[in-house]
């Protein structure tokens, strides 16, 4: 494999949710601590995220939605590099938040009016796109270039379409909370275009299970082989 091996790590409601609602304000981090039933288990999926890949691919929107454009910036992974995909949700403040608080911060950006492009952070790299993203590149030079080998995604709903019809999500590892969320507008695991057409198909992709754990408090984690 010329590019990097890709797992896709999140933690999700019985109903494939991860997130609590529709708007920004909700989010699992900060409403499942609070919610009883739910609020008992939930430090096992912080703990098994510890344990994944040191190269980690997030978006910028994730970013601002926790914090990190505040004073309160919730991140704090100097062994970790980190990958984020932005155009717009990062100001300076939270690029210089990122870069103290991770070992490498690689930009992935369209925009060349970005701040990143103003700061000269030695741990920041900015990898340019000219109009749009070509994530097979992408994943071809993190390997060859930044010697990343395993990357752990934990993007939105629309970035992991993205992903997995392009054959580039080689794995899963799901946490499954003890709940149902609902809502037709709160973000999934996998969102982006709906499939419509019988050669839209195609597009599905089968798994083979590599394991399942029950953990403590009724949560469960599930790994996948993706079969691309």
């Amino acid at each position: 494999m010329n590019r990097t091996f890709n797992t896709l790590f999140l933690l999700i409601s019985v109903d494939g949710k991860i997130s609590t609602g529709s708007v920004p304000d909700r989010d699992v981090d900060k409403d499942y601590k609070n919610l009883p039933g739910i609020k008992e288990g939930l430090h096992q999926y912080y703990e098994i995220e510890k344990t994944t890949d040191n190269f980690s691919l997030n978006s910028g929107f994730v970013m601002s939605k926790i914090g990190v454009n505040t004073e309160k910036n919730p991140i704090h992974c100097p062994g970790v590099n980190f990958i984020i995909l932005d155009n717009n949700n990062l100001n300076t403040q939270g690029i210089t938040n990122l870069c103290d608080n991770v070992k490498t911060l690689f930009l992935v950006t369209t925009n060349k009016s970005h701040p990143a492009f103003k700061l000269k952070n030695d741990n920041l790299e900015i990898i340019y796109y000219e109009s749009e993203v070509n994530f097979e590149d992408l994943f071809i030079r993190l390997r060859n270039d930044y010697k990343a080998k395993r990357v752990t995604i934990q993007s939105g709903g629309t970035l992991n379409s993205i992903f997995l019809r392009k054959g580039l999500i080689d794995r899963v590892s799901i946490v499954v909370a003890p709940c149902l969320v609902g809502g037709k507008d709160t973000p999934s695991l996998i969102d982006g275009d709906s499939l419509i057409s019988e050669a839209d198909l195609k597009n599905i992709k089968s798994l083979t299970l590599e394991s399942v754990k029950q953990l403590d408090d009724n949560y469960l984690h599930i790994i996948y082989k993706v079969n691309n």
